[in-house]
């Protein structure tokens, strides 16, 4: 078997892998194909996931059910006002050693962990959400000026409600840009509700079966690095952050009108590697436009920040992406 033989077939391999999470996941979750998708690209291609959506919904629900077919840990910290950063963290706690003496030990906190889900994110100070800041870019904790490393792979998944605002503290700019995306989780269907009904007010509880490993994801997050962009497919992903700014020559009408601030660096990194992500579960080794595209949505959605005017005709986010997506596909 030739080398090119070998690397096809390790994608196809990868892309079967991902269609066995995918379906052991939606025999417990109902519906939500597009969140699964999102959720899943983001995981293997190394990013952080933000979700929204109303109560109720399965959020929490999905991001356990990942960790269980993927092997991995999971931790869940419910965040309060009065949560403190140590409570998430960890701390240095005072223990007598073998001889009696009194020294510093660290007790890790539940931010130690493969998938952290941090449940209505939104609900803590800015003190405790900064806390995150480190983990999230650095995957790293400092305690007492003492570095802890994070175990491989980590991963956190917030989860907030777009309603019910009271005692919420918006997150800052610079964590949701630590997002690799956010993606929007909908409301079910009556086909689905009849669904969801069926399945969990039953005497039969399905039981979930673990489909990869820790190792696993690893490599696929690996081979999803690997994945091959031409100059072309970058120089689009440059086209559609450029045309996210209301103050270049590529922006869109929609983006001049409603758009305060467009997406960073930052976005078109997560840009790529989502669409890396995506290809490599379609058993592709290369990225497409299209690639791009579907990845569009979910890595800029929390990436524009809108103007008053904006804010004020509730100007969707997605009705933007696609006209800044039409404007990248225009642009020479």
């Amino acid at each position: 078997m030739s080398a090119i033989e070998e690397k096809a077939q390790t994608f196809a391999q990868a892309s079967e892998m991902y269609l066995k999470v995918k379906e052991e996941i939606q025999s417990f979750i109902v519906g939500q194909d597009e969140v699964i998708d999102h959720v899943l690209w983001s995981i293997f291609g190394g990013g952080h996931v933000l979700l929204e959506g109303l109560p109720g919904l399965g959020k929490t629900m999905l991001i356990k059910t990942i960790s269980e077919c993927l092997d991995l840990s999971f931790s869940r910290i419910q965040f309060t006002p009065d949560i403190m950063p140590s409570d998430i963290t960890g701390t240095m706690l005072l223990q007598p050693d073998a001889e009696g003496k009194q020294q510093f030990s660290f007790h890790e906190g539940p931010l130690f962990a493969n998938i952290v889900l941090a449940d209505e994110i939104n609900r803590a100070t800015p003190k405790t959400q900064s806390a995150l800041l480190e983990a999230m870019g650095e995957k790293t904790v400092t305690i007492m000026g003492e570095t802890k490393q994070m175990e491989k792979p980590f991963f956190v998944l917030a989860t907030q409600n777009p309603i019910d605002m009271e005692g919420t503290y918006p997150l800052p700019e610079a964590q949701t840009d630590r997002f690799m995306c956010k993606v929007n989780v909908s409301y079910p269907t009556k086909q689905e509700l009849l669904e969801i009904v069926k399945r969990t007010t039953g005497p039969v509880t399905k039981k979930l079966q673990v489909v990869a490993r820790k190792e696993d994801v690893i490599k696929l997050q690996q081979l999803a690095k690997e994945i091959l962009v031409s100059d072309e497919v970058i120089e689009f992903a440059v086209k559609i952050i450029s045309a996210s700014h209301p103050n270049t020559e590529d922006a869109s009408e929609s983006v001049r009108n409603y758009v305060q601030y467009g997406s960073g660096p930052r976005g078109v990194q997560s840009l790529i590697s989502m669409a890396k992500a995506r290809a490599m579960c379609l058993g592709r080794y290369h990225v497409s436009i299209g690639d791009l595209k579907q990845a569009a949505f979910p890595v800029l959605r929390h990436r524009l920040i809108l103007n008053f005017e904006g804010e004020a005709n509730g100007v969707a986010p997605d009705e933007i992406i696609e006209e800044i997506l039409a404007a990248a596909g225009e642009i020479q």
